[in-house]
């Protein structure tokens, strides 16, 4: 955890926890087959609680809610949360299970394929947004996601936007969303996948990847960031567009949760004044980082470690 002068910056985040069961293996079975799998781990995950944990050991003071089940994956939450210096708050239901991911990583790649089952958090609604507006009022950026309910998400945004807080809005998993969510949003965060999902505009490059941005400012929001993997992250706005690299780290071992590390160091740094460029640098350089070691939540690095990548020449542009 950073030392407490480092955190200054107050990033409330609402979202899910999940406890990730991550498969390896050199390729998904087909359906009816059985396959030997190379390893097997368990550890904490959940959009939220990713973004939580990266933004909290990237220096931020972070508040997290969810809604957790009374159960052993809700204690490896907790005990997650407590390690981390985030404060929890999480409503504990009985007779719910807390949710759980399972996580296929191919050997070779390190890419991913995931199943989430929300489970207690799929059960959050608007009211545990008005529970935490303190909170929020007193935060400098509200991030949220699409794993819990959306209308958890809608009212998170409407609340931020009331007390002046940025929002940050990470609409993943891609779903139907109407239009009136996108002027709620000071910076919306999709990949490729689920900005085409968006707009409706296939991304194969960097021009794509604008012209799919263009229709959500059309829609309302500020500022789009559109993540490209090893293409780095496409910021674009009614007055600037901006293609930040990849930073290149080592070799990938998993991709999975290097997007919500982009997310949670970019509002970790913008909750401490960065302007959005650099934050976006510094959410990339968290990015290369966290795909280098195996795990989600796990595998998000210090402030120390990102601002040592910050440290080098930047990388050169690879998608055009």
């Amino acid at each position: 955890m950073s030392a407490p002068q480092e955190r200054n910056g107050r990033v409330v985040i609402l979202g899910i926890y999940v406890t990730d069961l991550t498969f390896r293996a050199e390729r998904m079975p087909l359906i009816g087959e059985t396959i030997a799998g190379s390893a097997f781990a368990m550890g904490p995950g959940g959009k939220g609680s990713n973004q939580a944990v990266a933004a909290a050991r990237a220096g931020a003071q972070v508040v997290f809610c969810t809604r957790i089940g009374d159960d052993a994956f809700g204690s490896i939450a907790r005990a997650t949360w407590n390690a981390e210096g985030i404060i929890a708050r999480a409503t504990v239901l009985n007779g719910v299970s807390t949710g759980a991911a399972h996580i296929f990583v191919d050997d070779t790649t390190g890419k991913n394929a995931i199943i989430v089952a929300s489970g207690a958090a799929g059960t959050m609604n608007a009211a545990d947004v008005d529970a935490i507006e303190a909170d929020i009022a007193a935060a400098r950026v509200f991030v949220t996601q699409l794993e819990q309910p959306l209308p958890a998400a809608r009212r998170g945004l409407e609340v931020a936007r009331k007390h002046g807080v940025t929002t940050v809005f990470n609409p993943a998993p891609a779903l139907p969303l109407d239009d009136d969510i996108f002027p709620l949003c000071d910076y919306i965060t999709p990949n490729e996948t689920e900005a085409t999902a968006l707009t409706g505009v296939p991304i194969a490059n960097a021009d794509d990847a604008r012209r799919a941005a263009d229709v959500l400012l059309a829609k309302g929001v500020g500022t789009v960031i559109v993540t490209l993997g090893e293409g780095g992250a496409l910021l674009h706005s009614a007055t600037q567009s901006v293609l930040v690299p990849a930073y290149h780290c080592g070799r990938v071992v998993e991709t999975a949760g290097a997007g919500d590390g982009f997310t949670g160091g970019f509002a970790a740094a913008l909750a401490r004044g960065e302007e959005p460029i650099a934050a976006m640098r510094f959410g990339c350089a968290l990015a290369g980082i966290s795909v280098t070691r195996a795990g989600t939540a796990p595998s998000m690095p210090t402030l120390d470690e990102v601002n040592q990548v910050l440290r080098q020449p930047a990388p050169s542009p690879s998608y055009s």
